[in-house]
C-alpha cells in the first residue's frame, strides 16, 4: 500500500495497489499547474485509489476539454488529473506520496513544448508530444 497527502496534511489517500507507468510531461499545462519544469505522473486504477481523510478539501479544475486537474484547495498541491472518457485511471503527481517508492520514468513527454530554460540530462527516452 502507498500513501500520500498534500502540503499542508488536509488532504491523505492511499493507493491498494501499484503504480502504472510514470512519465515527465514537460507541457505547458503541467508545468503551469506544478510551478516547475516538469510533472511527474504515474497511472493509479481509480478503484485502488482511497482517500483517508480530506476529500472535501479536494477542488477541480479543467483546464482542456475533458481533462479536470484535482488540488487541494487549502495549499494548493496538485494531487492527479483525470478524464471522465477514461474513468477507471487517475494520474497521480507522484511528488504527492509520502511511501518511498523505486520508480523509473519511461519517458520525457511533450519535451516539443518545453521551457526554454529547461535541459534533460538523462537518456530517458524523448517525445515531442505524448507517445
Amino acid at each position: 500500500m502507498l500513501k500520500g497527502s498534500c502540503l499542508c496534511n488536509a488532504i491523505q489517500y492511499e493507493i491498494h495497489g501499484e503504480l502504472g507507468p510514470t512519465m515527465m510531461c514537460h507541457c505547458s499545462k503541467c508545468r503551469k499547474a506544478n510551478g516547475s519544469a516538469y510533472a511527474v505522473n504515474a497511472v493509479v486504477k481509480t478503484d485502488e485509489f482511497h482517500f483517508v481523510k480530506g476529500k472535501e478539501f479536494v477542488a477541480e479544475f479543467e483546464s482542456t476539454p475533458g481533462v479536470f486537474r484535482s488540488f487541494c484547495k487549502q495549499c494548493g498541491s496538485p494531487l492527479y488529473s483525470r478524464r471522465p472518457s477514461q474513468p477507471d485511471v487517475l494520474r497521480l503527481r507522484i511528488g504527492t506520496l509520502d511511501t518511498p517508492v523505486d520508480v523509473k520514468p519511461l519517458a520525457h513527454i511533450f519535451v516539443g513544448s518545453k521551457a526554454s530554460w529547461d535541459e534533460i540530462h538523462d537518456d530517458i527516452p524523448q517525445y515531442e508530444e505524448r507517445p
